[in-house]
């Protein structure tokens, strides 16, 4: 099982995340964070740290968020590892919680 990061993430991107993180599965692109599904060790540490709360693990996955589980593995194939936390967006907390999101991910 893995750990998924899901539409709520885009366009707040925070990293409190990645620094818990025991196994540097997070990968950064420019709007947006994912796992690596390969890497992964199911830990649960990071889930708690996300202050969007956009992780969930596989299994809690929500429905409409399941495509997530794909884009994830996708996208840690072409971006870089990250592991240290990084200031977020300045808008941050004006995108947390909006739905519709997935049309401004930045690949």
């Amino acid at each position: 099982m893995t750990y998924v990061v899901t539409e709520n993430c885009i366009k707040c991107k925070y990293t409190d995340c990645v620094e818990v993180c025991p196994v540097d599965c997070f990968h950064e692109g420019p709007n947006f964070l994912a796992i690596d599904p390969e890497e992964c060790i199911d830990c649960t540490l990071c889930e708690p740290e996300c202050p969007a709360e956009a992780i969930f693990s596989e299994d809690d996955l929500p429905e409409e968020q399941h495509h997530f589980l794909e884009l994830n593995a996708e996208l840690a194939q072409k971006w870089p590892v990250i592991t240290e936390m990084k200031d977020a967006p300045k808008d941050a907390e004006e995108w947390d919680g909006k739905p519709g999101k997935l049309q401004y991910l930045e690949r």
